[in-house]
């Protein structure tokens, strides 16, 4: 079990550096973990109650920063997104996997003491650690029996607590920060606190089928399962190649691929992913930097069930690469569609983000996007144009809107919109919601307006050609992304009281 002095020797307070406050994070978080595992080991082994007046010291608690700033001194860079104070005070989250989240740590807490001469403390908060949280990854076993006495006797979530209010511009106060006997409540420093991320984290894992360590920051998702056929087959290379930047692909069903044991025919093969609703694969990069594919499947529920989770890992960037119908009749199939805007019929969103918002386009995504097609496809600006149109792009809740197309032609036709699918305009409000950098090219696969649907055959001839292009565009466009660093992100997306955090 934790013991006291342990406890008492790990609440010391004061100014810490960086370093010093990130290493204290780890040691609280690892101390609270152990503890709690310790205690339902116990508990399960004869029945021990874990120690109610160690708890009420944070025997089991997340640790907590805080941040303080008291407005006197100020340096920061008005241009950036991210990394600053809207006023003086105190500022504090909680932190779950600290070790998972340090080189984020780093980074913002940085810029914050070099900007800012902001001072930094760490102590055990008022949120404790839900049990359910802390069994996976351990040797504990549990039956059916226990749960509910686990339940009655130990943290567990409470879903009141675990919310987005902080990052919808709702709450006004970080929930759960307040130190140890202290009734104050300080303002939010990050978007997610400890509870929120590792709920995310949880579920992560569980659609995904990989760990959420493996998830890179910039981010494809794809409704069509061919596209991932094509991914892992290029990673496949891209781990071959003693000059790619690309160490492992991990995939979803637990196989990890590096040039020791490279076969995508192979992965290809295992149908380990098919447990999963929307399996990932995770290309990674020797810094950190590198990609992932996840195949949402079909509708917006998934589209905005995956954004909500993958959040809380602050992603540079997700761009959506999937197939789309196209309205206009100068289009043809296998034509690019570049999303400026979005008609939101998916109304999943409906009730925290109204569909009356605007969700703008962000310059350098789009930039990025136009110069990848022009690129990958070898057609010079003039040329591309045949190709690529610039448009609003309809996303509906109904995969069968052509049978009511009578009642909707007219709000299309109001929208300018050049294209419909089941996804694009979730990901991209998810995006706006989330601050995570957010774009859409999409490929016209039929032509639903014009008697050109997608048929078994058709669809085949069409997958072949146009896949490796498409995913070869999105791939070039992180290429140029990744090369903008702070730039990408935008300060459009900031709301009037911003958490400090990115």
């Amino acid at each position: 079990m934790f013991k006291g002095g342990t406890l008492n020797k790990l609440q010391d307070t004061g100014s810490l550096a960086v370093v010093e406050a990130i290493d204290k994070l780890e040691m609280l978080y690892d101390a609270a973990l152990a503890a709690l595992r310790d205690a339902i080991s116990a508990f399960i082994r004869d029945g021990s109650l874990p120690n109610a007046a160690e708890r009420s010291k944070g025997l089991f608690s997340y640790p907590q920063l805080s941040v303080r700033w008291d407005g006197k001194f100020s340096d920061h860079h008005r241009t950036r997104a991210y990394g600053r104070f809207s006023r003086a005070g105190q500022y504090s989250t909680t932190i779950t996997r600290p070790a998972l989240f340090r080189e984020y740590l780093t980074e913002q807490m940085t810029l914050l003491e070099s900007e800012y001469g902001a001072v930094f403390e760490v102590t055990p908060s008022q949120q404790e650690m839900p049990y359910p949280f802390v069994i996976d990854g351990s040797d504990l076993i549990l039956d059916r029996s226990m749960t509910a006495g686990l339940a009655q006797h130990f943290p567990t979530t409470d879903l009141a607590k675990i919310g987005d209010g902080i990052t919808d511009g709702i709450e006004t106060i970080a929930l759960g920060t307040a130190s140890l006997g202290s009734a104050v409540s300080d303002l939010p420093l990050s978007h997610f606190d400890a509870l929120r991320t590792d709920f995310s984290l949880a579920r992560l894992k569980h659609y995904t089928g990989t760990p959420a360590e493996d998830i890179q920051p910039y981010i494809l998702f794809t409704n069509y399962s061919r596209y991932v056929d094509e991914f892992v087959r290029w990673a496949g290379e891209q781990i071959l190649d003693p000059n790619s930047p690309y160490k492992a692909l991990s995939c979803a069903g637990g196989s990890y691929i590096t040039a020791e044991n490279a076969d995508p025919e192979k992965t290809l093969s295992d149908l380990a992913w098919k447990k999963h609703q929307m399996p990932a694969y995770h290309l990674i990069a020797k810094n950190g930097q590198g990609i992932t594919l996840v195949n949402i499947g079909v509708g917006p529920s998934n589209a905005k069930t995956i954004c909500d989770h993958l959040a809380v890992l602050r992603p540079h960037v997700w761009l959506m690469i999937g197939h789309c119908g196209g309205l206009r009749e100068s289009q043809s199939i296998g034509d690019y569609v570049l999303a400026h805007a979005y008609l939101r019929d998916d109304h999943v969103l409906d009730a925290v983000l109204p569909p009356d918002i605007p969700i703008p386009s962000i310059a350098e995504i789009q930039r990025a996007l136009y110069d990848a097609t022009k690129a990958v496809s070898g057609m010079p600006g003039v040329e591309v144009k045949q190709r690529l149109r610039t448009g609003t792009v309809v996303t509906s809740d109904d995969r069968n809107w052509e049978l009511r197309f009578s009642a909707s032609s007219l709000r299309f036709s109001l929208s300018r919109a050049v294209a419909v699918d089941m996804e694009s305009a979730t990901i991209a409000a998810q995006g706006y919601r989330f601050r995570v950098p957010y774009g859409t090219l999409l490929c016209v696969s039929d032509k639903p307006l014009h008697g050109e649907i997608k048929l078994p055959g058709q669809a085949n001839h069409f997958y072949e050609g146009a896949i490796s292009e498409h995913l070869q565009i999105g791939i070039r466009a992180i290429d140029l992304l990744r090369a903008e660093g702070d730039q990408l992100h935008s300060r459009k997306l900031r709301t009037f009281n911003e958490p400090p955090f990115r």
